[in-house]
């Protein structure tokens, strides 16, 4: 028979439309800041890093000073590209694109409430109470993600694609919506690519990995891993160790925290065996 209590699955469905609702409605008013913001958004944010002065470009710079590799390239004085709008709508629909982002990007604690709202009925009573771990955790990841995207990503990607010539006949005039891209998706993807441990908890919770796992497809991951820092980065070797680095990292502290789960789920086991 089933229980009165238990929800349906439309009425699953019906609740988790209106945490998107309040998801959606979030974003729509941080990126209503965003847009009336635009000089800051744009000129001192998206694109800074195609200024030679900008902060990563000095530290690269001074490093190799220290190490005594200027004549490596890493040292900068200009990037000869220039960007474009070639559409009537282009600029409009950039801004108003990119003011999404960042609502989206400024509204994710938000986001993570929402989402542990929805799934906490799932979970123990004891397991409720971390609901503020969950969240500066997740947020404190997402973020990170994005600095190292916007610091790290996007200024590497921007000093190889825009410095690359097949020949002095072909000028690197990019559109406005080319490197629009380019920023958001560096930016977007670590920010989710460093939510991993957070991914890893919920699928050992459920039963789906479990440490043992982990570590077997450590190999298979160290590929993986190879193959997104290939698709996220400029195609250099110095870059792509720069991506993989924290990734490794990432998977690592999985593995940890993958353990942790298994551990505690044996233990509550054993006990409600005792009991």
């Amino acid at each position: 028979m089933k229980n009165p209590g238990e929800m349906s699955f439309l009425g699953h469905l019906e609740v988790l439309r209106k945490h998107i609702i309040r998801m959606t409605i979030a974003v729509v008013i941080f990126g209503f800041v965003a847009f009336f913001a635009k000089e800051i958004i744009f000129d001192d944010i998206i694109f800074a890093p195609k200024n030679p002065d900008f902060i990563t470009y000095r530290a690269l710079c001074d490093l190799a000073m220290f190490f005594n590799m200027t004549d490596e390239g890493l040292c900068i004085d200009e990037l000869p590209f220039t960007i474009q709008s070639r559409t009537m709508s282009g600029q409009f629909s950039t801004h108003l694109w990119s003011s999404v982002i960042f609502g989206f990007i400024i509204a994710f604690p938000y986001i993570m409430w929402e989402l542990w709202r929805f799934i906490s009925p799932a979970l123990y009573e004891k397991e409720k109470k971390y609901a503020k771990s969950f969240i500066f955790i997740s947020s404190f990841l997402f973020f990170l993600g994005v600095l190292f995207g916007y610091y790290i990503i996007t200024p590497l990607s921007i000093n190889f694609l825009g410095t690359y010539q097949i020949s002095e006949v072909v000028l690197n005039e990019f559109d406005l919506s080319s490197y629009m891209e380019l920023v958001a998706t560096s930016v977007l993807s670590c920010g989710i690519v460093f939510e991993l441990p957070i991914i890893i908890y919920f699928l050992t919770k459920i039963g789906l990995v479990n440490p043992t796992i982990l570590r077997s497809f450590r190999k298979y991951a160290l590929i993986l891993i190879l193959i997104i820092a290939a698709i996220i980065t400029p195609p250099d070797i110095a870059s792509q160790i720069i991506v993989s680095i924290p990734i490794l990292i990432l998977y690592e502290i999985s593995i940890f925290i993958s353990a942790f789960v298994v551990r505690k789920q044996n233990q509550s086991t054993a006990l409600q065996k005792t009991n």
